[in-house]
């Protein structure tokens, strides 16, 4: 019985350890206490993969293919709205000449179509840059968001742009740049307008005869451009002679008596070519007073003088520049960067171009004192 009995316990031992067995080997995996923490973190880790994917996407910058305005002068008008509380200045280089006091007038409009606080300033003594960089330190303190300023120098303006652009502020330029690449410069393609009048006046000679050139203020990037420009196309013309080139600083008084200086010495001269309308305005006056009235004089601007003496006959051709728009175009480019990181095609955007047919001379000045003379706006 004892043998029987032991080989019974024996066999349900057998089947205990089998039923054991089997049991292990068919039982689900189990996790430890931290296993499910390990695949939440994968999946948290796989969300944040595909968050940085998306923001790195998203920091992209926005690229402005087209010129976020439409027409120029008098017509310019924009869709761009501010989505924010901006405050946007602008620096102009005197109170005296048209062309600056348009540009003013330019951005203040700007801040009314757009919808930002807009700030003009310019130094009590005409052209100084040294004063140009006290306004900017002062924009600094006011909070602007961006700053636009026509550079009296390209160079002496760097310690007002380098502090700005430390303090986070957009800093934007027309016409003269600053000596180091900003956000943006826009204005028009100086060394464009000088091949334009250079090409017109080059045209009415016959490509052949004695010309005076009234240059802009020694140092100043656009009058550097604008001189290569006409000296470009004159180079083209051997017969073309250009007599003498000379600093007017962009003043009618100093084309008046540069002019009047410099027709004593060429009396041969048959045509003169200002940097800016104003000088070309003074070397009419000097003209008129010589009575040499069969020299043809071209400028830049398209000016309400300049248009007056277009119409007269006094002057031959002159280039509207549209300082007005300049202001309003550089105005929408920084609320577009403010908004939301917005950047041009390239640092310099011109405005107006050639492609604008910027000429104004006997055939086209009667539409264009009708229709889009940006001084209208300021008178």
């Amino acid at each position: 019985m004892k043998r029987k009995s032991s080989k019974m316990m024996l066999v349900i031992a057998l089947v205990l350890i089998t039923s054991m067995v089997l049991a292990a080997c068919s039982a689900p995996e189990q996790k430890g206490k931290n296993d499910n923490k390990v695949e939440d973190t994968k999946k948290n880790e796989t969300k944040k993969d595909d968050t940085k994917k998306v923001d790195e996407k998203s920091s992209e910058p926005k690229v402005v293919t087209e010129i976020p305005v439409t027409g120029i002068g008098a017509v310019v008008k924009t869709d761009v709205k501010a989505t924010g509380t901006y405050k946007i200045g602008f620096i102009a280089k005197n109170t005296t000449n048209p062309y600056m006091i348009s540009q003013s007038q330019g951005v203040m409009k700007a801040g009314e179509v757009m919808g930002f606080e807009a700030v003009t300033q310019a130094p009590a003594t005409a052209d100084s840059v040294e004063e140009q960089v006290k306004i900017m330190e002062d924009m600094i303190q006011q909070g602007m968001n961006a700053i636009i300023v026509h550079c009296a120098d390209s160079n002496g303006i760097m310690p007002g742009v380098r502090k700005a652009e430390e303090a986070g502020i957009l800093v934007l330029t027309i016409g003269t740049p600053a000596a180091e690449d900003t956000f943006l410069r826009t204005g028009v393609n100086y060394k464009e307008t000088g091949e334009v009048i250079a090409e017109e006046i080059a045209k009415a000679l016959d490509y052949k005869g004695n010309v005076i050139i009234l240059e802009g203020p020694p140092g100043a990037a656009n009058a550097i451009e604008r001189l290569n420009g006409i000296n470009s196309v004159f180079d083209q013309y051997p017969d073309i002679n250009v007599v003498a080139s000379q600093t007017a600083n962009f003043k009618r008084t100093e084309g008046m008596q540069v002019t009047e200086n410099l027709i004593q010495k060429h009396t041969d001269v048959n045509a003169i070519i200002g940097m800016n309308d104003e000088s070309a305005l003074g070397a009419v006056q000097a003209l008129k007073a010589a009575g040499m009235d069969n020299v043809l004089v071209g400028g830049f601007d398209g000016s309400a003088d300049a248009t007056s003496a277009v119409e007269s006959g006094d002057m031959y051709v002159t280039y509207n520049t549209d300082p007005y728009g300049s202001g309003f175009v550089a105005a929408a480019y920084a609320v577009l960067n403010l908004n939301d990181g917005s950047v041009p095609t390239s640092a310099f955007v011109p405005f107006p171009s050639a492609a604008d047919q910027p000429l104004i001379n006997a055939d086209t000045v009667a539409e264009y004192k009708d229709s889009i003379a940006w001084w209208k706006i300021v008178q």
